[in-house]
């Protein structure tokens, strides 16, 4: 199976770049790219790609916008998004990913990294970055003054066992250590994930971190 990739930067430097390294790994192809948000959208709406790797920062219509418009506009589109980001955006990644990007890479990623994002992304999976997403996470957290309360709410939805899950998808653990921990088998843990996103509505495990962190179920630099 061919996965294709869409990339928007406005820096054609960058585009070249990233197009080279793609479309040297087989099983990968690169099916348009886009100079800024807007063209972006027209072309993931257009072409329909598994995965658009986006900047956050373009002109006319930024990776943030672009995915908001991508998420909430008519009509399903499953193209996952993968947000193209560096360290010091704190404030635009944390939107990234309300706007429901699967992900996010840092600009001097390897390319065996950009790789193996992409795979991660295509899959249906979401990136979580142990540093970065946490940080990301506890910026998101520490805004929330209604934080409590939204937690109480949250484990009302979910049965205990799923809250245990959830507060180490948060941390960015994978099913199989996430299985490690709590003594349960993996296929169980991957149920209790499906469960835990259909019970909140949301999309993957990205969104159920950020979920964890803006509830106050999971706190900044806490347990």
């Amino acid at each position: 199976m061919i996965i294709s990739v869409l990339i928007a930067d406005d820096q054609r430097l960058i585009r070249s770049g990233l197009r080279a390294i793609i479309e040297s790994e087989p099983g990968m192809e690169v099916v348009g790219e886009a100079a800024d948000g807007a063209e972006a959208v027209e072309a993931v709406r257009r072409l329909r790609p598994d995965v658009a790797l986006m900047d956050i920062r373009m002109p006319r219509l930024d990776g943030v916008a672009a995915a908001r418009s991508l998420s909430s506009g008519p009509g399903p589109h499953p193209t996952r998004i993968l947000m193209l980001t560096t360290f010091h955006l704190d404030d635009y990644v944390a939107q990234a990913l309300r706007a429901g990007a699967s992900g996010f890479l840092l600009k001097d990623a390897t390319a065996d990294q950009l790789l193996e994002a992409v795979r991660v992304v295509a899959a249906g999976e979401a990136i979580l970055a142990p540093a970065v997403t946490r940080r990301m996470l506890e910026r998101i957290a520490a805004g929330r003054a209604d934080a409590a309360a939204d937690g109480a709410d949250l484990r009302e939805r979910l049965s205990v066992r799923e809250v245990d899950v959830l507060l180490l998808v948060a941390r960015g653990l994978s099913n199989a250590e996430i299985g490690a921990a709590l003594h349960l088998a993996e296929s169980t843990v991957k149920s209790h994930v499906q469960n835990i996103l259909a019970k909140l509505g949301l999309r993957d495990r990205l969104q159920a971190a950020v979920a964890a962190y803006e509830s106050g179920l999971v706190h900044p630099r806490g347990g």
